[in-house]
């Protein structure tokens, strides 16, 4: 490495790390809701009188329910338009989303009608939109109203009011705008004129088909005149909070179409914070765990790595502040996960390098040398499986929704972060540590001189594997076999996400065994609901999964927990309505046949045919495997479960895209050997990067799966099953089919005239 190189490259280094350092002690991260507590919704607008939903009206119904929103006085909201018809709204802090969606979800269609009289019952509203309805302040009494003589659209502002000088408690002041005065003024004074406790001397204030405020003129209006000023106040024994959500709704005005809540998901603040403390406990703990375990195997080159590992932390987690991404509770796992998958550079290079050192005629003096080839060789490698991983990472970003989206941009992150960790910072601080005279002197301490017990063994008894292609594939079908049994037999569980309906997970007080919270359920009139119940840091977990559920039947339901609970919490609340759930459910099975697609393309377009067909197969069949699994353990599959699903899709191709690398190689190198020793040494030579891969990324999975709890287990689950198919696929399916492929398609490894200058790969013979 020239000296100005080596300049160029500490100099970058230096910059992003202190431009890190700066935004991660000056940027707070923005967590998402699953992590500070609070409530999603989602609304729908619905199609009302011929008119459909576009992209134009749901712009116009967002602002308006922006106004709610700010006026419900809820800190930080967020509201967002997703595709043409939906609004997604984030409340953080809010804890009763029942509240919430009542207010920000009613239509607020506010009319002022003259009052005609009373009448014994309700009458439907006439053609010119005269009706009667039922007097706020006597139940048995109704009202009947003329026309409207006015509407929401004429009020400038509407502000909740405490009279504490008359002891007339909250109503709310109406400022009108002065096209709406004059209708105002014209409608009061006619009903001043009426006499005394005459009905007709009241203005009934409709919304949303109900009378929410019918005052009766004071005296001091005059008749004909009736209240000038463009201001008046409504009244009608509010409290606070009642007048400050009827402010609010009028404020915001009509929605330009009706919406309905298609999903809803609530989430308490302790629920979060445990998550952040798992996930925390996990990064630490595996990254401590893999540090040790790469500096053990690579020495020197390992307790470098281990450093540069730290700043990889710093600068992914900088990233994500300056991004003004939401970290979510599946993006925490995704960091974590990142954590692993960057030891994968580390060790692609480290393994190169003893390589290098190895095949070198003479013991190199200066061991930056075969270290510089190193990292010049793994390049493909490394670009190639870190591409397969960002493709994954992308699609998780477009086709997913909420919470999953975070996970795909940590991951995204978390592998861009990887590469200028291993490929600039390690080799900044390798090229320093190993140009000093006390480790030229003991070039044992660096960790590149050594094979490695793995490596040494392969050399001594080569593996023969490829000579068994077609036993080796028909046991991965048998195995595939079984795991599609599993989708037979018991069936894949789909979560709430995929199903649509309501799954809420409750805290007792006393813990409660499933069979007892099962009858309870049973009981309350749910018999098919799915009970289950989980422990976490000495609480007793209750979650009950079922149909569409109005609120007064879960309150029901919590009601028949806390006879054998004590008092019960709601954790967390989610409701998905059946028609959005099919939606997901079909996003799903999109997003697995792009992402097989687009790796399928990519392979194409970076080897073979041949190469790329067999790698995809492997990666189904990783799929399926994980799938199936999941079918036989009967744990449920959601939107976190997909994405687990979309990053073994990564990793899978991932390890065969090294190994088939190195077969690329190797057929360059000796064009006449057959497709079975090819594969055989491809796999030998490649299988000491994978095994300390593997364990890296293990540590880390083992250390979530531990802590994590509930839905992050799963997803540890989910990725350790993954990750020890997509090692076990690359060997005895990707490698034995692409080899019986290649062998039908020509006997020998390559009949074109062998090249003079052998292109330099990522793998060499041993």
């Amino acid at each position: 490495m020239s000296r100005r190189a080596t300049a160029w490259r500490a100099l970058i280094a230096f910059a992003v790390v202190a431009v890190s350092l700066f935004l991660a002690l000056t940027t707070p991260a923005r967590l998402g809701l699953d992590l500070s507590g609070g409530t999603r919704i989602v609304l729908e607008a619905q199609e009302a009188q011929g008119r459909k939903p576009d992209a134009e009206s749901t712009d116009r119904a967002l602002e308006v329910l922006r106004q709610r929103v700010d006026a419900l006085g809820v800190a930080e909201p967020e509201l967002v338009r997703s595709g043409s018809d939906r609004i997604v709204v984030e409340l953080p802090g809010v804890q009763d989303p029942r509240e919430a969606a009542k207010v920000i979800g009613r239509t607020a269609q506010l009319t002022f009608h003259p009052v005609k009289g009373e009448t014994t019952s309700a009458a439907p509203k006439a053609d010119d939109g005269s009706r009667a309805l039922a007097d706020p302040d006597r139940p048995d009494a109704f009202l009947e109203l003329g026309p409207p003589a006015l509407t929401g659209e004429g009020i400038d502002d509407a502000t909740p009011d405490f009279d504490a000088t008359s002891g007339g408690g909250w109503a709310v002041a109406l400022a009108f705008e002065k096209k709406a005065s004059g209708a105002w003024a014209k409608l009061t004074g006619e009903a001043a004129c009426a006499a005394p406790g005459d009905p007709g001397r009241r203005v009934a204030i409709v919304l949303d088909d109900r009378i929410v405020s019918a005052p009766g003129m004071r005296e001091t209006v005059p008749c004909g005149t009736g209240i000038t000023g463009g201001s008046t106040q409504i009244t009608g024994g509010f409290d606070a909070e009642g007048a400050r959500e009827l402010a609010a709704l009028v404020k915001g005005g009509a929605l330009p179409l009706p919406v309905e809540v298609v999903e809803q998901s609530t989430v308490g603040p302790s629920l979060g914070a445990e998550a952040i403390r798992a996930g925390a406990w996990a990064a630490l703990i595996g990254l401590a765990c893999t540090a040790v375990f790469i500096t053990v195997v690579y020495r020197l080159l390992g307790l470098l790595a281990t450093v540069a590992l730290s700043l990889y932390g710093l600068i992914s987690y900088a990233a994500i502040v300056a991004l003004g991404a939401t970290l979510t509770m599946p993006g925490i796992a995704g960091f974590v996960l990142a954590v692993g998958m960057a030891v994968d550079a580390n060790v692609l290079v480290f393994e190169r390098a003893r390589e290098e050192y190895g095949q070198a005629s003479r013991r190199p003096k200066d061991l930056r040398r075969p270290l510089a080839r190193g990292f010049s060789k793994a390049w493909s490698a490394v670009l190639d499986s870190n591409v397969t991983t960002l493709i994954a990472a992308g699609l998780l970003f477009v086709l997913a929704s909420g919470p999953v989206k975070g996970f795909g941009v940590t991951l995204a992150v978390g592998v861009l972060a990887s590469m200028i960790s291993a490929l600039v910072i390690t080799r900044i601080l390798a090229d320093w540590a190993l140009g000093r005279g006390l480790v030229r002197r003991r070039p044992q301490t660096s960790g590149m001189t050594g094979k490695g017990r793995l490596r040494t063994r392969l050399e001594q008894r080569p593996p023969r594997l490829m000579r068994f292609s077609g036993r080796w594939l028909l046991v991965s079908g048998g195995v595939l076999l079984v795991a599609l049994a599993g989708l037979g037999v018991r069936g894949l569980e789909l979560g709430v996400e995929f199903t649509g309906g309501r799954q809420t997970q409750y805290a007792t007080e006393r813990p409660v065994d499933a069979d007892t919270a099962r009858a309870a359920v049973s009981e309350a009139g749910f018999p098919e609901a799915v009970v289950q119940r989980t422990d976490q840091d000495g609480s007793s977990l209750v979650t009950v999964r079922t149909g569409p559920l109005e609120d007064s039947e879960e309150r029901r339901v919590r009601a028949a927990l806390a006879e054998h609970g004590g008092e019960v919490t709601v954790e967390r609340d989610d409701m998905v309505g059946p028609s959005l759930g099919t939606e997901l459910r079909d996003k799903a099975v999109l997003a697995l046949a792009v992402a097989v697609g687009a790796q399928l393309l990519y392979l194409t377009v970076r080897f073979r045919g041949t190469l790329a067909l067999a790698a995809v197969a492997a990666m189904a069949q990783d799929v399926l495997l994980v799938v199936g699994l999941f079918a036989w353990l009967g744990k449920p599959a959601d939107s976190v479960f997909l994405a687990a699903l979309l990053t073994v899709v990564g990793y899978s191709v991932n390890d065969t895209v090294v190994v088939f690398d190195r077969l690329r190689e190797l057929r360059r190198l000796r064009p006449g050997a057959s497709w079975e020793t090819l594969g055989d040494l491809a796999v030998g030579q490649t299988l000491p990067r994978t095994v300390n891969t593997g364990l890296g990324a293990i540590f880390v999975l083992l250390a979530l799966a531990l802590s994590g709890g509930g839905t992050l287990t799963d997803f540890a689950v989910a990725l350790l099953a993954g990750i020890g198919v997509g090692i076990a696929s690359t060997i005895f399916t990707a490698m034995p089919l692409a080899v019986r492929l290649e062998r039908r398609r020509r006997p020998s490894a390559s009949p074109e005239k062998p090249n003079k200058r052998v292109r330099e790969g990522t793998g060499a013979v041993v």
